[in-house]
């Protein structure tokens, strides 16, 4: 019988691993997948408006603020890839193992309304470039983006090869596409890289984007499907294997993760080289490209399009996986993936019915994450944390530290977003 070519992978990464293989870049390669395919939820349709925001107003002072926030996406990831690789369950599956029940159900309700949240925003930004690009309503753009991702959906059957090689295709897409916009668009190169490891609040409003930027980067459903892609890609049976897996799946993290802290970087760079000397006040995504235009020319514009349409499209059939996980993981129950993608669809069908500003969808879609965010980070620390769980694979004394340190900034922050969002006074951050 012929193998398909995720059992090729698969037999090719176990000869790797028995030291038997090639070694070198060709076979580093053959590791590489689970964190890829994550790694799109930390450049989507939500950090486009978010990263625009930030360039636009306060030029290149928050960038460290993009970095901050990809370090603590590369350590939890690298958690979940590592709870997924040692124990052969996923995070949501412990949880359900491991948490009382009325817990369990309350940390599927809150994850299920924040899989709907993530699929608003990518959804409709997959959208809204269609419809900019290809001047059609948005309506004809939602369905497009909707066959599309479907379609993308369906080479799961086919292993988990073809879907890693589709989506990290549309993330070169993305990446190709701010790489091109970086040359086009005038970078003070300098500032940049000050700005990257300098900390600087210009206002109180700096500190709210800040906030806005690490709680549309940390996404929940990447941290529940992160676990899940690793548990069953390669399954070994021994420690020895499972410490070479954790030691692969280490670096994909923090190569992917790099890459759309770049991406991230750029789509800042690019917002404030543009906009920040005459159009400081550009937020949404609709503006930033009928601005960008007449500054920057039709092709720099028609970039940024491609980039958020490959952008929404991939990462709404990455939250449409993770909203699988999360049912099966929490309650055993699964659906067909064509229901689940209906389902997911809903929200974004409303919001363009009732006529609503879909950048402001984006926003609140962003408040409800925020909401969402502490369960699935709490509960990775906890359970990779027990020697039970993890054996060998414990989390380290101070790998713990940190992530409790993390986990506590990122509730800080996303508390903070959660006021000043509803209008309540900070007296520290209005002082600013």
């Amino acid at each position: 019988m012929k193998m398909n070519y995720s059992d090729q992978t698969d037999l090719r990464i176990r000869q790797a691993l028995a030291g038997r293989g090639a070694s070198g870049l060709r076979t580093a390669l053959l590791f590489a997948g689970p964190a890829v395919v994550v790694s799109i939820a930390y450049m989507d349709p939500g950090n486009f408006a978010t990263n625009i925001q930030a360039g636009a107003k306060y030029s290149y002072s928050l960038l460290w603020v993009v970095v901050l926030a990809n370090v603590i996406a590369m350590l939890f990831q690298s958690l979940s890839a590592k709870l997924g690789i040692v124990t052969g369950r996923n995070l949501a599956e412990l949880s359900r193992e491991h948490f009382p029940r009325p817990i369990v159900l309350a940390m599927w309700v809150v994850s299920e309304i924040a899989a709907m949240a993530t699929d608003l925003a990518e959804f409709l930004g997959g959208a809204i470039g269609l419809s900019l690009l290809f001047s059609m309503p948005l309506l004809y753009g939602m369905i497009v983006t909707a066959i599309a991702t479907y379609a993308i959906l369906m080479f799961d059957n086919r292993g988990f090869r073809p879907l890693e090689l589709i989506i990290g295709s549309l993330i070169g897409v993305v990446t190709l596409s701010y790489l091109i916009e970086l040359f086009i668009a005038p970078i003070n190169w300098g500032l940049a890289g000050l700005h990257s490891v300098v900390p600087q609040f210009d206002d109180a409003g700096a500190v709210t984007v800040a906030v806005g930027i690490v709680g549309a980067t940390v996404m929940p459903h990447a941290i529940y499907l992160h676990s899940s892609l690793t548990q069953t890609r390669t399954i070994v049976d021994n420690d020895i294997d499972r410490a070479k897996l954790v030691r692969f799946s280490n670096w994909e993290c923090i190569i992917a993760l790099t890459v759309a802290g770049l991406v991230n970087m750029a789509m800042v760079m690019m917002a404030s080289g543009a906009f920040h000397d005459g159009h400081p006040d550009v937020a949404e995504i609709e503006t930033a490209y009928h601005t960008l235009t007449p500054l920057l020319g039709v092709g720099a514009a028609s970039i940024f399009l491609i980039s958020l349409m490959a952008s929404g499209i991939s990462s709404s059939a990455v939250g449409t996986m993770a909203g699988q996980v999360i049912m099966q993981g929490f309650i055993g129950f699964r659906i067909p993936v064509w229901l689940r993608r209906v389902v997911t669809m809903i929200p974004a069908f409303v919001v363009v019915g009732l006529g609503m500003n879909s950048t402001d969808a984006l926003f609140w879609s962003q408040i409800v994450l925020s909401f969402a965010l502490p369960v699935p980070m709490i509960a990775l620390v906890i359970l990779t944390g027990r020697v039970d769980i993890m054996g060998q694979f414990v989390n380290k004394p101070k790998t713990q530290i940190i992530a409790l340190v993390a986990t506590f900034v990122v509730l800080v922050l996303n508390t903070i977003l959660l006021l000043q969002s509803f209008g309540v006074n900070i007296p520290l951050l209005s002082s600013s």
